[in-house]
């Protein structure tokens, strides 16, 4: 059974490996370099950070990043879903989403963007 939780430090590791994965596919990110851990945990909002495991393997994340640091913006956020190359397929992307759609939510978010690549359908899909 697939569970979702939130993200703990120890899950960088796995997390990191999956967004490597999705700099790799060339269609998730314009990035180039993988995130070191405290440019990650910078770069996304804590409260919103979810992890997807099943038998204690990371399959996925999702996160949020503020789009700006200007206060009539701080209810809006940015997604980032990446699932793990060997998990896609699965609908993890999907029980993310519902959690960190409630997650932000309770924590004072009215609106969550996206950017995506058009050749990512299953992220097209998904949003």
């Amino acid at each position: 059974m697939i569970k979702v939780r939130h993200f703990n430090p120890d899950d960088f590791p796995p997390v990191q490996e999956i967004y490597r994965q999705g700099i790799e596919s060339g269609n998730a990110t314009f990035e180039t370099q993988v995130k070191s851990w405290s440019q990650w945990h910078q770069a996304m909002l804590e409260p919103c950070r979810l992890v997807a495991v099943q038998n204690d393997q990371l399959l996925g994340w999702a996160a949020l990043s503020p789009i700006s640091s200007r206060a009539v913006y701080r209810g809006v956020a940015e997604v980032s879903i990446y699932i793990a190359i060997s998990a896609q397929g699965q609908g993890i992307g999907r029980l993310l989403m519902s959690q960190l759609i409630t997650e932000s939510e309770s924590h004072g978010i009215w609106t969550l963007q996206a950017a995506i690549f058009p050749e990512n359908e299953a992220s097209i899909n998904l949003h």
